[in-house]
């Protein structure tokens, strides 16, 4: 840049340091949030983008569908893997493998070492020997080929090979035994290097899927039935190259036909098999990522037009400035091209201003966005961090960003300013060309705009937090407050009969702080769902439909406050004996009377009576409409204990003496376990976190395009105000008040504060009734909502005129007319 440049631009900054500073302020405002906005989406769309022909990898998922109802389902049946590999051509690779919750991991002694014990280790999988053929990983020790070969072998990751074996080299660890919940004993066979780059595949331990077929898992998990779908069993294959990902489907369909129980096969098959892209699987939230966090495109997008939003609110704010600003400069113009100056060479001194100024903005920026990062935690990717920043691609972003400001920002202003005439400038004529119509226009038009911006995301912010609050305020159709729940551990591996939770429950039945206690399954809305299929004979004709199947005990539906609106609690029982059904299913059997439902049956491998009818809730967020429902006592199901505990403030302040009695007794029981408990209501609100950082996003972005809107606005009334200084001198002198004066100044900004109004309130009425459409039970538009924007907005703008008018109204006509 032309030295001469920088220092006029400098001087000009200085000289009009209350215009500057708010151009700083918008654009920072701006390119901070653009900043953190593109830290985002670059993270979400970085996702396994490393792996070596990702093109061709995809994961089998499943689709099923029923008349009233169907389901997504990121799993496949466990034999489809095995016979794919065998009966479909075009597959390079095929693997499988099954996910696991939290596991015990015992290190017997070696050497005269310690023994280590890890409770809850995650990120554990039983994976096929085709797993590290499908994904590439780099060996630290042991051999791909060999590693899962064999049963009890499991594969171990750089980071869980040196928590588990600190300070051994890797190849020392091979030959090592490790233990998982007492009784899965395996050796290691291998270590690979943990990916790097930014993945779903954050799996640490990788047990030989040999090991589950040989025992009893293999039976628990249906491991051989072609009916049975779990999202814990992930199937992905590698295509062959040049070969379509719907002949593969269509392959699948064959496959599954022809392997189906021969009493299914004269049924339609409801479920389909389809191949999801490996490139698709972070932003496609009806199948899920091993449990962990997936993109919401919608989101993403609204996030980038956020971005766009605020930084075209702070380039109209300097666009309206440095237009309104250009009669101030017009003696400098014409004295420039009275001495040889061509447009160019002004174009590029009012652009080389612009470049300085977004440079200084974007400096802030960077300062401001560790202050957005923490602010938007909860909304943030945990790997999205400060030390994000210092990546060369968000470097280059950044210069990218400062050149298109630049641009968008002072292009227009610096054309206006070249075409002024020299001859016009100096005869003093240059006001009179700086206020033509179209330039007033232009400004009426952006100032509008900026107003539209921000009452559409105020409306925006208004609807999405009442919807928040409905949903959680909403009838669920059960008790949420004051419950506590937990669970005991389960011994999936273990044929023998654990009876220490029955112990437990004894217990916790003598605690005076427990008002009620329930052993049963999960609460009743969780993130966790088993259906089955299930047909009821209604005379010739049987309907079949998908059901959500629940269990609970005798005392589940009193502590919940759930209603019983016909027929009979459930009985206690270690198997399933019989059913209480939700009023939703009764209706889709036909039955208008839930009391009619009651002695009916339904089939399953044999048939089960229908004894009573629960009035309906939600099993999930009001996102969904309730579905049909069964609930079942089984006792061997049955490891989740439910705690009501007495309401009241007074009663509140003794919670944490009961649960600490509680733990106590766990710990009797479990001495080697951690104890952990959950609010229900808690629980409950999580379900709407989406909706709770939706919410704050809009409340920051609104604020955000609000402050910008308003230091916009200011800045005009200061430009506008220190140019009408002697006409409001001489009103003054005729005799005009302070209101009217100030009503002079503002009616202007006023009537394009409505008119923004006016055009924001039919878009923002179509957008949020289209965004309330996801929601099965949603509130309503109301039409205070958009009142309350309209005048909230009304009010931010006569407060913000107030500052400058005001003053400039009661101004002592004297000083400014004394010149004259």
């Amino acid at each position: 840049m032309n030295r001469n440049y920088l220092i006029v631009a400098l001087r000009n900054f200085w000289k009009h340091k209350v215009l500057s500073l708010i151009n700083i302020v918008g654009l920072a405002i701006g390119i901070s949030a653009s900043l953190v906005i593109y830290l985002i989406v670059s993270h979400d769309f970085s996702y396994d983008k490393f792996h070596p022909d990702r093109d061709l990898l995809y994961r089998v998922v499943s689709k099923i569908e029923f008349p009233d109802l169907t389901i997504h389902n990121s799993g496949v049946p466990a034999p489809t893997a095995a016979a794919a590999r065998q009966e479909i051509p075009g597959l390079a690779t095929v693997t499988i493998f099954r996910t696991n919750g939290e596991m015990k991991v015992s290190i017997p002694a070696a050497d005269n070492q310690n023994v280590g014990v890890y409770r809850k280790e995650k990120d554990i999988i039983y994976a096929d020997p085709q797993y590290f053929e499908t994904f590439q990983y780099k060996w630290l020790a042991g051999s791909r080929a060999a590693a899962l070969a064999n049963p009890h072998s499991v594969v171990l990751a750089e980071s869980k090979a040196k928590k588990y074996f600190p300070g051994i080299k890797p190849a020392d660890i091979i030959g090592r035994q490790v233990i998982y919940d007492d009784t899965i004993k395996t050796m290691v066979n291998g270590i690979v290097e943990d990916f790097k780059e930014t993945t779903h595949f954050t799996f640490g331990e990788f047990i030989s899927l040999s090991t589950l077929e040989q025992s009893a898992l293999a039976d628990f998990y249906s491991w051989k039935d072609w009916n049975s779908i779990s999202s814990n069993t992930q199937m992905f294959v590698k295509l062959d190259p040049g070969m379509q990902p719907a002949k593969i489907e269509k392959q699948l369909a064959e496959l599954r036909n022809r392997h189906r129980e021969r009493r299914d096969k004269d049924k339609k098959d409801d479920t389909q098999h389809f191949l999801q892209s490996l490139n698709q699987i972070h932003f496609n939230t009806d199948y899920d990522t091993f449990e962990q966090r997936q993109a919401h495109l919608p989101t993403l997008y609204g996030l980038l037009a956020v971005a766009s939003f605020l930084l075209l609110l702070g380039c109209i704010n300097f666009i309206n400035l440095a237009t309104a600003h250009a009669s101030t400069r017009s003696k400098e113009i014409g004295i420039r091209k009275t001495l040889g100056g061509s447009k160019a060479n002004i174009r590029i001194q009012f652009l080389s201003e612009t470049f300085v100024l977004t440079l200084l903005a974007t400096i802030v920026s960077i300062f401001i966005t560790p202050w957005l990062l923490m602010v938007f935690g909860d909304f943030i990717p945990p790997a999205v961090t400060t030390a994000s920043v210092y990546q060369w691609h968000v470097w280059l972003f950044l210069l990218a960003l400062i050149l298109a400001v630049s641009l968008l920002s002072g292009y227009y202003p610096a054309y206006i300013l070249s075409k002024m005439q020299p001859m016009a400038v100096l005869n003093q004529r240059a006001n009179a060309h700086s206020s033509g119509s179209g330039k007033i226009w232009l400004r009426k038009i952006l100032t509008t705009s900026q107003f539209v911006i921000a009452q559409f995301l105020l409306i925006a912010t208004l609807v999405v937090s009442k919807q928040v609050r409905y949903s959680l305020s909403k009838d669920l159709g059960y008790k949420k407050d004051a419950i506590v729940y937990f669970s005991v551990p389960r011994n999936f591996y273990s044929d023998k009969k654990d009876d220490r939770r029955l112990v437990l429950q004894q217990k916790l039945k003598a605690l005076p702080g427990i008002e009620k206690l329930s052993l049963s399954a999960e609460p009743p809305a969780s993130g966790s769902t088993s259906t089955t299929t299930m047909e009821f004979a209604n005379g010739d004709k049987k309907m079949e439909t998908m059901v959500e199947v629940k269990f609970a005990d005798t005392s589940y539906f009193n502590l919940y406050g759930m209603k019983l609106v016909a027929g009979n609690n459930l009985q206690q029982s270690d198997t399933t004996k019989e059913y209480v059904i939700n009023e939703t299913y009764a209706k889709l059997l036909g039955f208008k009377n839930p009391a009619d439902a009651v002695g009916k049956f339904i089939e399953r491998d044999f048939l089960v009576p229908i004894t009573g009818v629960i009035s309906d809730f939600h099993t999930k967020s009001t996102h969904e409409a309730i579905k049909p429902l069964a609930y079942s006592s089984a006792t061997k199901r049955s490891y989740t204990f439910h705690l009501a505990l007495p309401t009241g403030t007074r009663n509140a302040a003794n919670w944490s003496n009961t649960l600490a009695k509680v733990e106590r007794e766990f710990k009797s029981i479990y001495p080697e376990e951690e104890f952990s408990y959950s609010f229900y209501d808690d629980s409950l609100a999580k379900m709407y976190k989406a909706e709770q950082d939706a919410t704050s996003l809009l409340q920051w972005a609104s604020g955000l395009c609000l402050l910008i809107s308003a230091l916009g606005m200011l800045g005009l009334v200061i430009f506008i105000t220190n140019s009408r200084t002697k006409e409001i001198g001489v009103r003054k002198v005729l005799g005009a008040s302070v209101s009217h004066i100030v009503m002079l100044l503002s009616k202007d900004f006023l009537s394009l504060v409505l008119l923004a109004f006016l055009i924001a309130l039919p878009l923002s009425w179509i957008v949020m009734n289209n965004w309330l459409q996801d929601f099965a039970y949603r509130t309503n538009l109301s039409w205070w909502l958009f009142a309350i924007s309209g005048l909230g907005m009304m009010v931010i703008a006569v407060v913000t005129l107030s500052i400058r008018t005001i003053k400039a109204a009661t101004a002592n006509p004297v000083e400014s007319l004394k010149v004259e």
